[in-house]
């Protein structure tokens, strides 16, 4: 279908967008900003940008000659500053027209790095507590300029007049928001002086808050962040750092780590975490960005397998995002991350060499955070591997106390399997590891390369077979119609009977079968059932000679030696089928419903017996 060419205005005349403001605050307060609290923020931001602009217009005055000062008393919200303040054309160009931001006027790509915000937005942000916005300015450009006053409302109507210089005794810029009655959670007095100490505690200029009762304004930021403060020894800043962080996080920090990259004006402290936390589960970071607090659940400051740590740190060179509640993804930010990482690691390492009980302390509780780390990192694994804690034959201990007392190392491919053998090999004096872990099976094979008189291998059912007694010939002989019976009734789940002796002489049974033989087994009765047809072909394809699952049977058991000496056909396959299913049971694998089925009914076939011959 043709459509009719629209009329078009004479000449092409070019046309602006029209901008619903109140549609747009709707769609910022719900897709931008996390919650209406970040006005205070917005707000505190571009005082700061505006104080930023001042110092470089008069950079011999004192760091703290210009500052910041906040009034709210329920009814209105105030925010002044002695910045460098706005002309009359400055607030038609910046304040007026959304999306444009002083930070990008003339020359801002050399000075980018001097301000916090960069998208010319954050007033918009007002207007999510408030209906009109007054802006109340005089620049510090011009001597003797006048004072300029903008109010802008929520319909997108805006009004400027120009005032005499007495209208505002010294040069920047005061901003009075005037609450909506359904915005008083935002701007009421005691919560605007939170707000402010929470995202400003760190900002480098004076900031006060008055909250209208005639008192003297309350210093919002009375103190630098602790990492810039001197301390009379290194014990005193160590305690000071680790109080900081007690009460930014809320927990006693194990250590706290200093972060400092100069190269982007970086600083702070990694708290390391005093307990453990699930793998992969990853914390925020509190990062300000040149005081300003930017996030508390900034993620991607650091690599994923550093969950074990909360950072807060303060950086002048990351970009934050058009909502300045994360950061930007770019070359800067993947630097610091790859840097941080570095400072850890490094932390990592003087523990190792220098403090046995604080590497102790936080193996136990990280063990599981420093072995992800392990598996990719060289370094780590030569200093740590010894010390990393592994469920072993001879209980929980590190590889380097098992390598003691066993040269050769052999390792499971699941927990299910190292429960299956782990009496037994122990009795039998194997030294096996439970591989079934995340990462463990990966860093005891890479073992030999930090301790090479050990050698490392996977437990094949073979090699643990090959430490199982055999039964002498008249023995088996006698048993052998007992274990025909046996693989019969055991049949249906591709699993052979064998009779040996082995210690401990109180495990009647062991199930040799693996995850692997399993699936493999299952994979071919699927092709079996679908012989013929076009998935039978490629099925068949596939099909290798399935491993079958190996019930042992432990002559030196007395319920086996009874077992075997059963001349009652059905009881005995009662009695195999009890014995496949304690084994089972032993190894705490999920098991298939048939085995679940075989459980039960060889329970009350036995309990059946017993009845009848107690009758």
């Amino acid at each position: 279908m043709t459509l009719p060419d629209a009329p078009l205005s004479p000449a092409g005349t070019d046309r602006t967008f029209q901008v619903d403001l109140r549609g747009l605050v709707d769609l910022l307060s719900h897709h931008l900003y996390s919650s209406p609290r970040v006005y205070l923020r917005e707000l505190l931001q571009n005082a700061v940008d505006a104080l930023t602009a001042r110092h470089g217009l008069e950079p011999s005055a004192p760091a703290d000659a210009f500052g910041i000062r906040l009034y709210a008393d329920g009814s209105v919200v105030r925010v002044e500053d002695d910045g460098v303040g706005l002309t009359e054309a400055d607030v038609h160009t910046f304040l007026a027209t959304i999306g444009r931001s002083s930070k990008r006027a003339e020359k801002i790509a050399e000075q980018r790095a001097d301000f916090i915000g960069q998208f010319g937005i954050g007033l918009l942000s007002c207007f999510l507590v408030a209906d009109e916005i007054h802006v109340l300015s005089r620049s510090a450009r011009t001597p003797d300029a006048p004072a300029v006053e903008w109010r802008g409302r929520g319909d997108g109507s805006y009004t400027v007049r120009t005032l005499p210089a007495s209208a505002r005794s010294r040069p920047g810029t005061t901003v009075t928001l005037t609450p909506r009655t359904d915005a008083g959670e935002w701007t009421r007095p005691a919560q605007v002086h939170a707000l402010s100490r929470h995202f400003g505690s760190l900002l480098r200029h004076p900031v006060t808050f008055d909250d209208g009762t005639g008192g003297p304004g309350a210093p919002v930021n009375p103190e630098p962040a602790p990492w810039t403060r001197t301390y009379p020894t290194p014990g005193s800043r160590s305690r000071a750092l680790s109080a900081y962080g007690e009460e930014v996080f809320g927990f006693t920090p194990l250590d706290t780590i200093e972060l400092d990259l100069p190269a982007v004006g970086l600083k702070g402290i990694a708290c390391v975490l005093p307990e453990a936390v699930p793998a992969g589960r990853r914390h925020g970071h509190r990062v300000h960005v040149k005081g300003m607090l930017l996030s508390e659940q900034a993620e991607e400051i650091l690599p994923e397998w550093a969950f074990f740590v909360r950072c807060v740190v303060d950086a002048e060179s990351l970009r934050p995002t058009a909502s300045r509640e994360s950061l930007y993804e770019d070359d800067t930010l993947a630097a610091v991350r790859d840097a941080l990482a570095e400072r850890l690691r490094a932390w990592i390492a003087r523990a190792a060499a220098s403090d046995p009980d604080l590497l102790a302390r936080f193996l136990q509780a990280h063990h599981l955070a420093v072995k992800s780390l392990a598996v990719h990192d060289d370094e780590i694994l030569r200093m740590l591997l010894p010390w990393l804690p592994f469920e072993t034959t001879d209980g929980h201990c590190t590889l380097d106390e098992f390598a003691r007392t066993h040269r050769t190392v052999l390792v499971t491919s699941s927990v299910e399997e190292f429960r299956q053998v782990a009496a037994i090999a122990s009795a039998a004096g194997l030294g096996v590891v439970n591989g079934g872990y995340t990462y463990d099976r990966e860093l005891v094979h890479r073992l030999p390369e930090i301790r090479p008189a050990v050698s490392v291998a996977d437990l094949d059912p073979a090699t643990l077979t090959a430490h199982l007694d055999p039964v002498d010939r008249e023995t088996e002989l006698a048993a052998a119609a007992y274990l025909a019976l046996a693989r019969d009734a055991l049949a249906v789940f591709d699993c052979d009977v064998a009779l040996r002796t082995f210690q401990p002489a109180s495990a009647p049974a062991l199930l040799m079968d693996s995850r692997e033989a399993r699936h493999e087994r299952t994979r071919s009765q699927l092709a079996r059932e679908q012989e013929g047809g076009l998935w039978g072909d490629i099925l068949g394809a596939l099909r290798q000679e399935a491993p079958r699952a190996r019930l042992i049977l432990n002559q030196l058991n007395p319920l086996v030696r009874t077992a075997v000496a059963i001349d009652e056909p059905e009881l005995a396959r009662t009695s195999a089928e009890a014995l496949y299913g304690q084994a089972a049971l032993l190894s705490r694998r999920p098991l298939r419903p048939a085995e679940s089925s075989l459980i039960n009914r060889s329970f009350l076939d036995l309990l059946a017996h017993a009845l009848r011959k107690d009758s």
